[in-house]
C-alpha cells in the first residue's frame, strides 16, 4: 500500500516523518520511495477527505508552492483548547486567524512564591522553532492587549527589547501542593530580554520582585472590553505592577519603562508549569552543582556534581532559593539565570535543532504554556522573532541583575532600591545598545563615510569658552531645559556669549549644534563642553543673536538629560556582575 492509500497509523508519530535536507537547510516531510517530498516553510494541514472512490484514509499536505499539493500521512488538525467553539468548517487564508480573547484566569487553582517567569524566556527560546510550527498551534496562544504601553511589536531593523514576565499564579492539574491558593498572580520573576540591532549580542537583565518602584497609571483593558485607568502607587515593591489592583501585564511594562527608561517592544507571561513541559519536551538540561543542594519548601535533593534534571526536578531546583546563597530573591535569580542559560545551550545543541520530535513537543509546551500581548498573538510573529533570536551566539548572551542595595529604611531587610552608582548606568548600557560583553559590533566594525565624517567634526582648533556665542532652543527636553543650560554655561563654563532662544520651531529626537564654516571652532569647543558627539555636530549657517551678532544654535533634544550631563554615548559596559550563557557556571 502506497503513501496515498494508508490513513492514519496511532503507533507513528508525524513528526518522525520531517527530516533536515543538508542540501536545502529546510525540513521535508519523508513520504514512500516513490512519494514527492514536500519542503515545509509555513504551516500544515490535513484535507478533506472522502473527495472520490476510494478516496478513504488519503489526505494532502500543503507544499512551499500554494496551490500544490503531495501525497502523504495525515497530520493532526487544528487543536482548541477545552470550551472552545468548534473551528469553522472551511480553513483561514494563510497568515489569517481571529483575533483570540483575553485569557481569563478563572480556573487557577494554587500559587507559588517562585513564579514561572523564568519560564518565559525558556519559552521564547522555544519559539526559535517556529519554522516547524503548524497552523493549529495559535490556538495554543493567549493574548493581553498590550494598551499602548509597548512601542507597537518589534522590527527586523531595530534593536529588541521583549519583556519576559512570571507570575506566582497557580494554574493546571498536578500543581495542588504548591504555594497559596489565594494569590491573584504577581509579577515574581521578570526578566528584560535586549537584542542588539546587528544581532550579535545580547543582554537578559533580572528585575528583582522586591525592588521598591513606583507604579505608574495604568489604561487597562477590561474584559467587557472597555478601558479603565488603574491608579498607580508610589513606593511599593515591583511584584505589585501585576495582579494587585487588577493589573495586567501592559502595566508591568508601564513600570519597566519608568524604572528603566526602555520602553519594551512585546511582553509575554509564563507561569512555572512551563518548566516541567519545556524541560521534560528538550530531553532536560545538565546543571552543576559545588554542594548538596537539599530544600524541604521546594522539594529539592540532588547532590554535588553535575545534575540531569527535568519536569518535576528542574521545577524544585529553579524555585529554590533556602539552598544556595543568602538564601534570598537574589540568590534564587543567579540560580535561574545559571539554568536559563545550561537550556539555551541545550536549545542550540544539534541533538535539539535537528530532532523535529523535540521541536513539535516544545512547540506544543512552548504555546500552551505563554500568553503574549495583542502584538504578538500568531505563530508567524513568534517564528520572526524567533529567528531574530537565533542569530545570537550563546557566548554574546549575558545575563546582568538591576544593581540594588538594601532597602535603608528598613530595620529587618526585605526589599532592595536601586544602587544609583551602578542602575543607571545599566539602563543607559541597554538604551544605548552597547554590549555587556567583549564583542564588536559589526556597526563599529564598519564604520562607514558618514561615520567618519561625523567624528572629523571633532577634530580641529577650539576656541576659548569666552569667544563661543550661541543661542538655546529647547526642542523636545523637558521644561526649563534651556535657561537651566544658559545658566550653567554663564555661570559653571564660563560661556558668556549665551542666550536663551525660547522653544524651537520642532521637536528633535536628538541635541544638534548647528553652526556655519567659519564657526567650527566655537562648535567643537561647545561639543566638547556638552559632551557632544560628532554626530549631534550640524554643519550649516549661522543666526543672528539678540545683540545683532552672529551666533550659533543648540537645540536641546529629546535626549537631554541636563545640564552639563554628557550625551556622548558609552561605547563600553559598566563594570557589574554578570555572565554568559556559554559558560558552566555550579550553583553554590
Amino acid at each position: 500500500m502506497d503513501a496515498q492509500g494508508r490513513g492514519r497509523a496511532d503507533n507513528i508519530d508525524p513528526a518522525d516523518q520531517w527530516v533536515l535536507n543538508p542540501n536545502t537547510g529546510e525540513y521535508e516531510l519523508r513520504l514512500s520511495p516513490s512519494a514527492p517530498q514536500s519542503a515545509v516553510p509555513g504551516p500544515r494541514r490535513s484535507a478533506s477527505r472522502g473527495a472520490g472512490p476510494g478516496a478513504k484514509g488519503a489526505v494532502r499536505s500543503r507544499t512551499a508552492a500554494p496551490g500544490r499539493d503531495a501525497p502523504g500521512r495525515d497530520v493532526p488538525g487544528p487543536r482548541r483548547r477545552r470550551g472552545a467553539p468548534a473551528p469553522a468548517p472551511e480553513d483561514p487564508l494563510p497568515g489569517r486567524r481571529g483575533r483570540r480573547p483575553v485569557k481569563k484566569q478563572s480556573k487557577a487553582k494554587k500559587a507559588l512564591a517562585w513564579t514561572g517567569g523564568t519560564l518565559a524566556f525558556i519559552v521564547l527560546a522555544a519559539a526559535g522553532a517556529a519554522y516547524l510550527y503548524i497552523e493549529h498551534l495559535n490556538d495554543n496562544i493567549a493574548s493581553s492587549p498590550d494598551d499602548g504601553a509597548s512601542t507597537g511589536g518589534f522590527q527586523k531593523d531595530k534593536a529588541i527589547n521583549i519583556l519576559l514576565i512570571g507570575t506566582d499564579k497557580r494554574t493546571g492539574a498536578g500543581n495542588e501542593g504548591y504555594g497559596d491558593a489565594g494569590s491573584v498572580g504577581h509579577a515574581d520573576t521578570t526578566l528584560l530580554l535586549h537584542v542588539s540591532k546587528d544581532r550579535t549580542n545580547g543582554t537578559v537583565l533580572s528585575i528583582p520582585r522586591d525592588l521598591i518602584v513606583n507604579v505608574p497609571d495604568c489604561p487597562t483593558t477590561q474584559e467587557d472590553g472597555s478601558s479603565k485607568v488603574i491608579q498607580g502607587t508610589q513606593n511599593v515593591r515591583f511584584n505589585t505592577s501585576l495582579g494587585q489592583d487588577e493589573r495586567t501585564p501592559s502595566c508591568t511594562m508601564r513600570t519597566v519603562t519608568e524604572l528603566t527608561g526602555i520602553t519594551p517592544d512585546n511582553f509575554m507571561v509564563a507561569d512555572f508549569n512551563a518548566v516541567k513541559t519545556l524541560t521534560t519536551a528538550v530531553g532536560g538540561v545538565d546543571v552543576c552543582l559545588a554542594k548538596d543542594l537539599k530544600d524541604p519548601d521546594s522539594h529539592l535533593n540532588l547532590k554535588k556534581g553535575t545534575r540531569h534534571i527535568a519536569g518535576e526536578t528542574a521545577l524544585a531546583f529553579v524555585r529554590t532559593r533556602h539552598a544556595v546563597g543568602f538564601g534570598g530573591d537574589l540568590s534564587r535569580i543567579g540560580l535561574q539565570q545559571q539554568f536559563l542559560s545550561a537550556l539555551m545551550r541545550k536549545l542550540k545543541s544539534n541533538d535539539t535543532l535537528t530532532s523535529p520530535t523535540k521541536m513539535i513537543k516544545l512547540a506544543e509546551a512552548g504555546t500552551k504554556a505563554l500568553t503574549v500581548d495583542s502584538k504578538l498573538d500568531s505563530i508567524g510573529k513568534l517564528k520572526d522573532l524567533g529567528l531574530e533570536l537565533g542569530k545570537l551566539d550563546t557566548k554574546n548572551l549575558t545575563f546582568v541583575t538591576v544593581p540594588v542595595v538594601d532597602n535603608p529604611t528598613e530595620k529587618v531587610k526585605a526589599t532592595v532600591v536601586l544602587n544609583q552608582s551602578q542602575a543607571p548606568q545599566v539602563f543607559q548600557a541597554i538604551q544605548d545598545d552597547v554590549s555587556f560583553t567583549a564583542v564588536k559590533q559589526k556597526e563599529k566594525q564598519k564604520k562607514d563615510a558618514a561615520a567618519q565624517a561625523a567624528a572629523a567634526r571633532l577634530e580641529g582648533t577650539k576656541s576659548e569658552a569666552s569667544e563661543v556665542r550661541v543661542r538655546v532652543l529647547n526642542g523636545g527636553a523637558p521644561a526649563g531645559s534651556a535657561q537651566e543650560t544658559l545658566s550653567w554655561l554663564q555661570n559653571t563654563v564660563g560661556v558668556e556669549k549665551s542666550e536663551n532662544g525660547g522653544n524651537a520651531p520642532a521637536e528633535l529626537s536628538k541635541t544638534t549644534l548647528e553652526y556655519a564654516p567659519d564657526q567650527a571652532d566655537q562648535a567643537r569647543k561647545l561639543a566638547e563642553l556638552m559632551g557632544l558627539s560628532g554626530a549631534a555636530m550640524k554643519p550649516g549657517k549661522s543666526v543672528t543673536n539678540s545683540q545683532g551678532l552672529p551666533a550659533i544654535t543648540l537645540t536641546l533634544g529629546k535626549d537631554f538629560k541636563g545640564a552639563g550631563v554628557s550625551l556622548t554615548a558609552p561605547t563600553t559596559a559598566p563594570d557589574v556582575e554578570k555572565s554568559t550563557a556559554d559558560k558552566v557556571e555550579c550553583a553554590k
